[in-house]
């Protein structure tokens, strides 16, 4: 058994610090593992005190009987690591240190950590600064949050990681209340050592755990966590992240589009969507998700049936569910006809959906009927069922008449409890019937459960790309021209150019490229040209020198730099626009695909890939992501226009991604907007580039 194992699991506990009164928070942990049903030896230590309760209380750690696996050290900031030096010289497993005061307090807190860490050598440690850890499998409470005041909690299959102490205490308490099993819950804090992927991992091989709810301040080791989530989603495990921190308010201006479209939240959006983490977007579905999702059962489509004997709140759950995607079928006539069968009488409404069945004095043969109908319907891939005032008197009659349907289909089923009754809902869970308080949380439990199943591992990874040869490239910001050498040195197509200075020279550059064209000015210094009167669009050959003239003049009076050299482009027409840049931050690299052009950050129609650990993206995620903008149909033939050259875009990104992957750190910032997509057959072009290149 490893330490993460044992720290889990313990067989015996040794609590530093403890006090014999147990209203102090020095005092709970021994009381909590007592009262809570701890098998194993604990070992209180405290030289003022001779017992605490029952147990006798040892002078100091070289004292104790036999090696702990876990210690708990309740002193603070200031002489905890004199007890995990002791710990790790005895050959305790694990520490949990609870004490605050350390990175979370500046500089002298950092100092302590390192010195915490240190003092641990080979023994691991969770927090400091945590609220410790619950086993409830195995009824192991090795913490001191209040919430462990309450004499029982449900036991089931979610186990919670959580950054925050005191969300730990929340959920747990949140999740009792709504009889909500969980399985483990775990407070990483600071993360000196252990963090949120050991638990990941770790959770994702417990026997006891089918679903992993992450509360989520910051993923300090992108990699880890990358490898630990696709373990999970490997072993059939989904995760549930609600990660906090996402105003961009702070965040820095760049040269680049790319820069402001891809703030450091997006960047989570990409890492979480590549490892099968589904982001809860509000606290509360953080139980809702992953209750829905520990039922084993798998939405297969978004058609969803509401049964109901009160029509205002199937409306309710049903206009949720249509804002979000789900479609709410009416009955197919065989669907409807068994319906009928089941009731007579003209009460009930069953041509349409939510299906309104009047269940009169709550008959559980009737309401099992319809649900074993609503199962078996070939029209639904889900069900929804509104539990009204009327089960407030039998409540147990109706939670009993939906579980005995449970085993006749896997298809999901939740409740929508109306009137204020937390008790039902309580029942209904612990039943097997995910039961909400709220319309809009049955769909967000829903579009998890959606979300879970089409979720799809990503692609082995490719051969890694040649080498292609960058060394003449100097550092700094580059000019369009030098940018656009770059990206066609890694098989990017770029539109025709000339580089020009003089208005003669621009006439004649413009003569034999043939057609109408584009006049930019040329300076690694003057990114956004447009910005300062830099670019001149559709120009007739005859009319470029005088043009580059004026452009100049204007140029200088609006940047106070006068320009010596021009590009003088190709005028590319016919195609759509799009932008393809890159972006690093703390979490890796990512590649952004969006609407181009000059309205790139008006409309953020974008979406991002991180790149894996070695190489570019492959083809199908390039696929993927063009496939996830709103402008899509734009390049599918959108009302009879042609369809774009879909596989040159592709290849364009993998191209481009493959660049990110080469350069690594020295490529600062890098984007292409716009590059043309052209119609089939036609490829791509990329129009306008920015490169910003590291030594």
């Amino acid at each position: 058994m490893d330490a993460i194992a044992r720290l889990l699991k313990p067989r015996s506990v040794a609590i530093i610090g403890a006090s014999a009164d147990a209203s102090k928070t020095a005092g709970r942990p021994v009381s909590y593992l007592i009262k809570h049903g701890f098998a194993g030896d604990i070992y209180p230590v405290n030289p003022k005190v001779n017992r605490i309760g029952e147990l006798p209380c040892y002078p100091d750690i070289a004292s104790l009987p036999a090696v702990p696996d876990v210690g708990i050290v309740l002193l603070g900031a200031e002489r905890a690591h004199l007890a995990v030096r002791d710990l790790a010289a005895r050959g305790t497993a694990a520490a949990i240190v609870l004490a605050s005061g350390y990175t979370e307090t500046g500089e002298e807190g950092a100092r302590r950590q390192k010195q915490l860490l240190e003092a641990a050598g080979a023994m691991r440690l969770l927090g400091p600064n945590t609220i410790g850890l619950v086993n409830l499998t195995d009824n192991i409470v090795l913490s001191a949050t209040g919430a462990l005041e309450m004499d029982h909690f449900p036991i089931g299959s979610i186990g919670v990681v959580s950054q925050s102490g005191g969300i730990l205490g929340s959920l747990l308490s949140r999740a009792a209340a709504r009889g909500i099993g969980l399985s483990k819950l775990i407070s990483t804090s600071n993360e000196v050592d252990l963090e949120l992927a050991d638990f990941i991992d770790q959770l994702a091989d417990d026997e006891a755990t089918k679903v992993i709810a992450l509360y989520v301040e910051t993923v300090r080791n992108p990699e880890k966590f990358r490898a630990a989530a696709l373990k999970a989603a490997r072993a059939g495990k989904p995760v549930v992240a609600f990660k906090i921190g996402r105003s961009e308010a702070g965040a820095k201006a760049a040269v680049s589009h790319t820069g402001a479209l891809a703030g450091a939240d997006r960047m989570y959006d990409a890492l979480f969507r590549q490892t099968g983490v589904i982001r809860a977007q509000a606290f509360g579905d953080l139980l809702d998700i992953p209750i829905a999702l520990s039922t084993g059962r798998v939405l297969r489509g978004n058609r969803v049936a509401i049964l109901t004997s009160t029509g205002g709140a199937g409306t309710l759950v049903s206009d949720s569910l249509g804002v979000c995607g789900f479609d709410t079928p009416a009955p197919d006539p065989e669907t409807a006809a068994a319906l009928r069968a089941l009731q007579t009488g003209d009460h009930a409404a069953l041509d349409r959906n939510p299906i309104d069945v009047t269940l009169a004095g709550l008959q559980p043969d009737l309401l099992r009927g319809a649900i074993k109908t609503l199962l078996a319907s070939p029209s639904y891939d889900a069900l929804t069922i509104i539990v009204g005032s009327s089960s407030l008197a039998m409540p147990e009659l109706m939670a009993g008449a939906i579980q005995d349907c449970l085993p006749l289909s896997d298809k999901p089923v939740i409740a929508y409890v109306s009137p204020h009754a937390p008790e039902i809902g309580a029942l209904l869970t612990q039943r097997g019937v995910p039961a909400f308080a709220v319309a809009e949380s049955c769909t967000v439990a829903l579009a998890g459960m959606l979300q879970a199943s089409r979720w799809k591992a990503p692609a082995e990874p490719t051969v890694p790309a040649a080498q292609v040869a960058v060394d003449d490239f100097p550092a700094g910001s580059l000019d369009e021209a030098q940018a656009k050498q770059l990206f066609a040195r890694f098989g990017v197509p770029c539109a025709r150019e000339v580089i020009v200075k003089t208005p003669a020279e621009a006439e004649r550059a413009a003569r034999d490229l043939g057609g109408r064209v584009v006049l930019k000015i040329l300076s690694g210094g003057i990114t956004h040209k447009s910005d300062v009167g830099g670019v001149a669009v559709n120009l007739r050959p005859e009319q470029v020198g005088a043009r580059l003239t004026a452009m100049a003049a204007e140029v200088e009076t609006r940047a106070g730099v006068r320009p010596q050299r021009f590009l003088i482009q190709e005028m590319v027409a016919g195609g759509t626009e799009l932008i393809l840049g890159m972006h690093r931050d703390p979490l890796g690299t990512a590649i952004l695909l969006g609407m181009g052009g000059v309205t790139a950050e008006l409309f953020k129609d974008t979406t991002m890939r991180l790149l894996p650990p070695q190489g570019g993206l492959s083809r199908g995620d390039a696929l993927d992501m063009a496939k996830e903008l709103r402008t899509w149909p734009l390049l599918d033939g959108f009302r009879g226009r042609p369809k774009a050259d879909v596989d040159a875009l592709v290849t364009a990104i993998v191209a481009f991604s493959q660049m990110a992957a080469q350069l690594g750190d020295r490529l600062v910032e890098a984007e292409i907007n716009p590059v043309f997509v052209l119609p089939a057959g036609q490829g791509v072009r990329a129009a306008d580039g920015v490169v910003v290149l590291g030594r």
